[in-house]
This record gives C-alpha cells, sequence and structure tokens, in this order.
C-alpha cells in the first residue's frame, strides 16, 4: 500500500488540496493549501472553469509543499455533497428457493447489489447502498443475514441519490486537471470519520456539518448510517442575511459574521456597535450588535430547526446518546452550541479534526472545522486503499471473472468489477466490492469506517 494519498475537497466558499501520509505513528497531514470559490453553488459545481481557475493554485502550492518527498501527486479522492444529493428508504422481499441452505455473504451481497437497480428520476442515479436491517422468517431487525436459515427475506436499505449531472461535472474539473479519480466520497461522511469516535457512531450520534451552500447532517447508530440529509442553507446564507438587512457588501457581511457574530441576540449589548468605514463611495455606517445577532439566530435557528425535523422523521432522537456535534465552517459562530442544545434539546459539542485521527504534527492549517471533510478524505482514501489490497490478497490477481459479472468503463472513466446491467443477460447479481469486517474498507455493512466506492452503479454513464 502507498504511503501517501491526496484528496481534493471541491466546497461552495473554498476549494482545497490535501495531501497525507501513513507512517508507524499514524497518518500525518504533509501538505494542505485553499482558495476562494466562486463556481460552486450549494455544494454543486455549476461554472468549471471558475473551479479549475481556484483548484489550480492549491494544486501547485501543495506540490511545492511536498518538494523532495517520494510522492507525484497523480491521482485523488474527491468528496461530493450539495443540494443533488438526497437519501432514501427502501425494501425489497425475496423468498428462497432452498431455505435450508445457510444464507451466503454473496447472495445478501446480492440483494445489495439489486438495489443499484432502484426505480429513481431519469435524471438521478443510485450512488450508494446502505443495508439496514434484516427480517428472516420471523426473526426481525437482524444487522446481518448472513449464515442463517430462512425462507422469506425482507431486507431494508438506506440509498442516496444524486443528479447524474452533479456527479459529471464534479469528474469533469478533475479531469481537466489531468488527474484521475481514485474514488469519490459522499463529504458529510468524509467529515464524520475525522470528528467522531468509533464509540460515538456505536451508541449513537448526529453530525451537522455547516458549510458555505448547504449543511448536511448525518445519523449514525450501531456503527451503521441511519439517516442523511443535505438542509439547503450554510454560512452564504448567513451571510446573505446580513447583507441584505444591515445595507453593507458581502464582503463586509463575511467580515461582521465571523468578528463580532453571535447566536443569541439576547447576550448583544443594545449600545453596542460596529463601525463600518466609508469606502468606494460609500458612506460610513454603524451596525449595532443586536441587529446584527438578531439576523444570525434568525438563520441559524431555521438550520437547526430543520435539525431537528430531520432527526425527529428518523426515529433515532431517543438513541443518539453522544448528542450531536457540529463542524464545519460556520461552527465557530458564537454561542451555536447553546442555541443547538436549546433547540434541540439534546448534548451538542463542537467539533474539528484532533490529534485522535491525524498525528498532531500534521501541518496547522488543518486543525480547524472548516477542513473536517478534507481530512476525512485523506482518512477514508487510507481505509479504502487497505480494502483493495486486503481484497486482492484475499482473491489473487488471477482469478477469472464469473459469468455474472464484466469489466465496464465506471463513471470516472477508471474499470471496475460490477454486475452485468439489465439487458445484457446478467445471472445474478455479482458480489460487490467489501464483505470483509471493520477497518478493511467493506461497504456492503454500511458502517461508517466500512464504506468504500459509493459511485458503483453501472448506469450512471449511460444517462443523458
Amino acid at each position: 500500500m502507498s504511503n501517501y494519498v491526496a484528496a481534493i475537497d471541491l466546497g461552495t466558499t473554498k476549494v482545497a488540496t490535501i495531501v497525507g501520509e501513513k507512517s508507524a505513528g499514524g497518518i500525518k497531514i504533509i501538505a494542505y493549501s485553499e482558495f476562494p470559490s466562486t463556481g460552486i453553488r450549494r455544494g454543486e459545481v455549476i461554472v468549471i472553469q471558475k473551479v479549475l481557475d481556484a483548484l489550480t493554485p492549491t494544486i501547485e502550492d501543495v506540490k511545492n509543499q511536498i518538494e523532495g518527498e517520494d510522492f507525484e501527486l497523480d491521482e485523488v479522492y474527491v468528496g461530493i455533497a450539495g443540494q443533488a444529493i438526497r437519501c432514501t428508504s427502501a425494501s425489497i422481499k425475496k423468498v428462497r428457493m432452498f431455505p435450508s441452505d445457510i444464507i451466503t455473504e454473496k447472495e445478501v451481497n446480492a440483494w445489495t447489489q439489486e438495489m443499484y437497480e432502484y426505480e429513481v428520476d431519469k435524471k438521478e442515479a443510485v450512488l450508494h447502498v446502505i443495508p439496514q436491517s434484516y427480517n428472516v422468517d420471523e426473526y426481525l431487525h437482524q444487522t446481518d443475514a448472513t449464515g442463517m436459515l430462512g425462507k422469506e427475506i425482507e431486507a431494508f436499505f438506506k440509498l442516496f441519490v444524486g443528479r447524474i449531472s452533479a456527479v459529471k461535472s464534479c469528474r469533469e474539473v478533475i479531469n481537466r486537471k489531468k488527474l484521475k479519480i481514485k474514488k469519490m466520497f459522499l463529504e458529510p461522511i468524509a467529515s464524520a470519520r475525522a470528528v467522531l469516535s468509533d464509540n460515538d457512531m456505536e451508541i449513537g450520534v448526529a453530525m451537522l456539518d455547516i458549510g458555505g451552500g448547504t449543511s448536511d447532517l448525518l445519523i449514525i447508530e450501531d456503527n451503521i448510517i441511519r439517516h442523511t440529509a443535505v438542509i439547503p442553507f450554510g454560512g452564504n446564507s448567513i451571510t446573505e442575511d446580513i447583507r441584505q438587512v444591515c445595507g453593507v457588501s458581502f464582503r463586509d457581511a463575511e467580515i461582521l459574521k465571523k468578528q463580532h457574530g453571535s447566536c443569541l441576540s439576547e447576550y448583544a449589548q443594545e449600545t453596542k456597535v460596529i463601525n463600518i468605514p466609508g469606502r468606494d463611495g460609500l458612506t460610513a455606517k454603524q451596525i449595532s450588535f443586536k441587529l446584527l445577532s438578531s439576523v444570525i439566530e434568525a438563520r441559524v435557528s431555521e438550520i437547526l430547526a430543520t435539525v431537528a425535523y430531520e432527526i425527529e422523521q428518523s426515529g433515532f432522537k431517543d438513541k443518539l446518546r453522544a448528542g450531536l456535534f457540529i463542524t464545519g465552517g460556520s461552527s465557530y459562530i458564537n454561542h451555536i452550541q447553546i442555541l443547538a442544545k436549546h433547540i434541540l434539546g439534546i448534548d451538542v459539542r463542537l467539533a474539528q479534526p484532533d490529534s485522535y485521527a491525524i498525528m498532531s504534527t500534521s501541518v496547522e492549517e488543518v486543525f480547524k472545522p472548516s477542513c473536517s471533510t478534507a481530512v476525512g478524505l485523506i482518512l477514508k482514501g487510507f481505509e479504502d486503499m487497505a480494502a483493495e489490497e486486503y481484497q486482492e490478497d484475499e482473491s489473487g490477481d488471477t482469478e477469472p471473472l464469473s459469468n455474472d459479472e464484466a469489466i465496464q468503463e465506471d463513471l470516472f472513466g477508471g474499470k471496475q468489477t460490477i454486475p452485468l446491467t439489465k439487458g445484457e443477460n446478467a445471472k445474478s447479481p455479482a458480489q460487490g466490492k467489501g464483505g470483509k469486517k471493520r477497518g478493511f474498507g467493506d461497504f456492503i455493512k454500511g458502517t461508517i469506517g466500512e464504506i468504500g466506492d459509493i459511485f458503483n452503479n453501472p448506469n450512471i454513464d449511460n444517462e443523458a
């Protein structure tokens, strides 16, 4: 396995390139660079050239930082998020012909693979399938059916569904930099990997990643992703509210938010004001702390109220024993922890990558909430590489493909082993990647540490 992993985070307010190195002491971030972006809206790449203009200097900067290292930046892991991604529930029922036969891992994986054919809008595709539980005859809510006996099976899943155009736009940016996409991961999953402990994910936890364009919610219990939601408001929404209400430029509104912002107007002094100097023909003005805090409180309360609704809808509110972790670029706003606890009624903690996830000798810039996704992509990348290496050792490079498999171009122009698509005389879905225990990248089980290639749907490139 290579000792280096590179990743790119395409965010609404910034793009970032990051490189990690693995040693006996752990994972160390050895290079990081970010640049403001304007071509991404609500997490989705819109203007490719603008994104390229922002990405280019970060790549060059990272190359300079690692000059002299035995590393070449040629392939990267990439995060994808935004309002183009949604989550839905689905289930299938099966009647087994030979109920006295033990249910095999390949059989369970075949049910998962079948869900990639789940009918969605023609402009969408199922990007990833996460098994939730199984009913095997009278045995209900089993986390894994492998090794059981049974005739009537009902399997329950969470499906991540995304717009095909959004995935392709993201890929286009990376391709134009002549880089190969190793894999893509959902950004909230990456962020969770960087800020949540194994214990948090086992006992039940929610994570809110407040980005520039959107806020991503992830709920995990028993090490399984149970629910996710994309809230179409983020840090830019707060800044825009300040701009409109206070009558200042977006730049000044951002400064007001970062330097003087608070989520609780009751804490703001009535008489205290912030002076905005006049420039570019505009007259100087004063903004009261009370007004500024009221604007911020209103928008953050809206985001948190949506979080409360999603948690309630998930059915896991009473199982979030570790509470809510808030991360992302706008998690720094004063008193957000107090407001969140008041609205949600659960424990709330602020989170960022720390020394339990990466070595303390990593570059200093990554120890902040806005870097959670980038750091998580590195961690997920190393897990993915370990999983691939383990699978190769188990299967051997010379093992022939079964009749149920075909080598096709995947979404990113690379190749992977996947089931034949409908209309190609597929006998049965092939066993997917994974099938190993936690720590070897087994995305089939659906745990936060086991998600591998989330975009293995062979139909995506065939869509308009």
